[in-house]
């Protein structure tokens, strides 16, 4: 039995205008939830045209010369533009007949490459039982004919295997948010032998000590301890006979060990060090979860992920924007504060769903408009963008 998924109507909508739209073929991602019992498409999104294309969208002749690396960060940048729960799910393409034959070894490159770009920058590992198939949806460009099929991507010879592809009204209306603010307090020693105090690296492997932390966090779910198989909604009411897009939410607390119990030996390391990073403030975390009776545990994975994405990514932006503004070569290494961008979220139209995204303190929202029209095909009135956390260092 091949995989099922359950795609928003919206989505047919947008693939087939695509398809009058764009020749020879267009290619993007999908995205969405997976569960075990069933996966959720809930938005596709067409990987950006580049500069030299903007005018006449038209893609290159040939599959041969898809460029994966744009696809790569395409995926990379939406990746962090998404809040807990959600991931990149899957590629597309659209093609006219005559390239229809190259499309699923094109697909095939695409959805492992996209993988590894987005695994090397994870803090967190996979559970065990994950899910690790991704959709490759071909669809013909002339006849319409939509074709699904998904690889193992934990498995670098896996070979395609058919899915279903069912297309569902309201299918994310309803969904469940969790929410927490999470105060963040890591300080990180540069070690005096670390070679030009490589911040970024030591940064990375400070959040990597933090997430192992988040990951034996304590999670109580509106107060309460819920048992991991437990049902998410157990003894809560459920929302019936309305489809327009309402969002249960669930205030979550989380509680972090401030020490190993007794059975673990505690020894101390003595280390000399020129410096040191402080990341403090609150963060404000956001997880989605399908409405299909799901179970504690997924959600609680789902908000831990968030937890380390949100740090992880804001660190990622700050010195990337180090880097542009001040170029790679600073080494003036004296006290020095910088703001981490601020988390805000945006609605999905028809979802109870919101994406995420981050801003500088001197950025406009019409440079957030930009981001979302380039990155997600969408455009964002500047009254639905919605700041979630105070500035704070």
């Amino acid at each position: 039995m091949g995989r099922t998924y359950f795609v928003e109507e919206a989505i047919g909508q947008y693939l087939s205008d695509l398809s009058t739209k764009l020749k020879p073929y267009v290619t993007g991602l999908l995205i969405g939830q997976c569960s075990l019992q069933r996966d959720y498409v809930i938005r596709a999104v067409r990987t950006p045209p580049k500069e030299e294309q903007k005018g006449d969208n038209v893609s290159p002749p040939n599959l041969a010369s898809i460029d994966e690396e744009w696809i790569t960060t395409h995926a990379s940048q939406v990746s962090r533009m998404l809040p807990g729960g959600l991931l990149v799910l899957g590629v597309f393409i659209i093609a006219t007949p005559e390239l229809s034959k190259d499309s699923q070894n094109a697909l095939r490159k695409l959805i492992f490459s996209v993988e590894k770009s987005l695994t090397k920058r994870r803090l967190w590992k996979p559970a065990e039982e994950e899910v690790s198939d991704r959709a490759a949806l071909q669809i013909c460009s002339a006849t319409k004919k939509v074709v699904c099929r998904t690889y193992d991507v934990q498995d670098p010879k896996s070979s395609a295997k058919p899915a279903d592809w069912k297309y569902q009204s309201a299918l994310s209306a309803s969904w469940l948010a969790l929410d927490c603010t999470v105060n963040v307090n890591i300080h990180i020693p540069l070690l005096a032998t670390s070679p030009n105090h490589d911040l970024e690296k030591n940064t990375k492997n400070g959040l990597n000590r933090w997430s192992k932390q988040i990951e034996d966090s304590v999670f109580l779910i509106n107060g309460q301890v819920k048992d991991d198989d437990a049902e998410l909604l157990e003894g809560q009411k459920k929302l019936r006979g309305n489809t327009q897009s309402s969002t249960q939410f669930s205030d979550v607390k989380v509680l972090t060990q401030l020490s190993q119990g007794s059975s673990h030996r505690s020894t101390a390391t003595v280390q000399i060090c020129s410096g040191s990073i402080n990341l403090k403030g609150a963060v404000k975390c956001r997880a989605y979860i399908h409405n299909n009776k799901p179970k504690v545990k997924e959600a609680v994975q789902a908000l831990k992920r968030d937890i380390i994405n949100t740090l992880g990514d804001r660190c990622e932006i700050l010195f990337e924007d180090l880097i542009i503004n001040e170029g790679p070569h600073k080494k003036n290494f004296e006290r020095e504060y910088h703001v981490l961008p601020q988390r805000l979220f945006v609605p999905i139209a028809g979802s109870s769903v919101m994406l995420s995204d981050y801003k500088f303190g001197d950025e406009a929202a019409g440079e957030i408009q930009e981001r979302f029209v380039e990155m997600w095909d969408q455009s964002v009135p500047a009254e639905d963008i919605h700041i979630a956390e105070e500035i704070n260092t």
